[in-house]
């Protein structure tokens, strides 16, 4: 005999009548197992969980599912017993999730699935009809007749549209409002890192090309190649160091060195193979000073540097005045 399963934490006070577990129904685990493995997978049925009574000699046993493909999920098979009968009956076997048990994403219709920039070649996207972003437009197939725009059939009256030159939708102001929150909102709005370092704004650069229409208002469109928002639309507020008016600056940008610096190539005096290479060591100094290169007692002046192959480790100094020219 298997005994009826009370939810853990809860006391027979707080328990809710419900349909009464049949005995008969509740004994019949053997027959809800024999009906579980007839059903699934060989090996796939666990050991027994639970019996929930779903109605009147209505008892529903749980067992394990073991397959890895659906962790924490249970086999539920149904047994029922008519009125005064003595053997009970399988109703139905299914597979069902238990809580916390693993499952697949919930659906999402495939028109919402899209995100932007899923759109690749040769890939087509359709419109909706009741697409909030678009409206009829005037395409020049309308009703010229005023009295023709009264008539159920016809189209409405051309003031009543906006001149789609051609177009038979045409830019909504609830589309027209959400790409310009979008827009503002973006890489290229206000609010972007790059806006807030640059030393001014889009709306003063003479490579932002405004744009018509009620969007040409906050919006335009950018022309500089060196900047990183060439080709796109900018909000008149946006900046980058690209802009039209900075002003060009002196000197370099490169550190200038303030001390003694090692320079990390060799001086080398041509003819004098064999003879390791030491480096040159440069002093830089606030005030004027001579500079020393030691050079071999053979080398008179820097002119027979070129040519003179010292026999000798031993070294003479030349004192270079400020200014000259020392780039032997």
């Amino acid at each position: 005999m298997v005994d009826a399963v009370v939810p853990a934490g809860v006391g027979e006070d707080d328990l809710v009548p419900t349909s009464v577990l049949d005995q008969v129904c509740l004994d019949a685990v053997d027959l809800a197992r024999a009906a579980a493995a007839d059903t699934a997978p060989a090996g796939d049925v666990g050991e027994w969980v639970e019996a929930v009574a779903e109605g009147d000699r209505l008892v529903t046993h749980y067992f394990r599912c073991l397959s890895p493909s659906y962790d924490g999920w249970r086999w539920a098979v149904t047994i029922a017993r008519a009125p005064r009968a003595k053997v009970p009956t399988v109703d139905e076997v299914v597979l069902l999730p238990a809580t916390g048990a693993l499952l697949a994403p919930i659906w999402v219709p495939w028109d919402q699935r899209i995100a932007p920039g899923d759109l690749g070649v040769g890939d087509l996207l359709p419109t909706t009809e009741d697409d909030p972003r678009l409206e009829p437009g005037y395409g020049g197939f309308d009703a010229l007749d005023p009295a023709e725009a009264y008539d159920g059939d016809a189209p409405l009256r051309p003031e009543q549209w906006q001149l789609g030159l051609g177009r038979l939708q045409v830019l909504s102001p609830w589309g027209r409002n959400e790409a310009a929150e979008r827009w503002h909102d973006g890489d290229f709005g206000p609010e972007s890192p790059m806006a807030k370092a640059a030393p001014a704004h889009c709306l003063t650069c003479g490579f932002m090309v405004p744009i018509g229409g009620a969007l040409g208002q906050q919006f335009g469109l950018c022309a500089n190649e060196m900047a990183p928002a060439d080709g796109r639309v900018i909000d008149l507020g946006y900046g980058c160091g690209a802009h039209s008016e900075t002003p060009q600056t002196d000197g370099t940008s490169v550190a200038i060195a303030d001390g003694i610096v090692a320079d990390e190539l060799t001086f080398e005096i041509n003819g004098t193979s064999g003879r390791p290479k030491e480096p040159l060591l440069f002093v830089v100094a606030d005030e004027p000073a001579s500079h020393s290169i030691e050079l071999p007692d053979e080398v008179s002046s820097l002119e027979s540097i070129d040519t003179a192959a010292p026999e000798s480790d031993a070294t003479a100094t030349i004192d270079l005045a400020d200014g000259e020219d020392n780039n032997a």
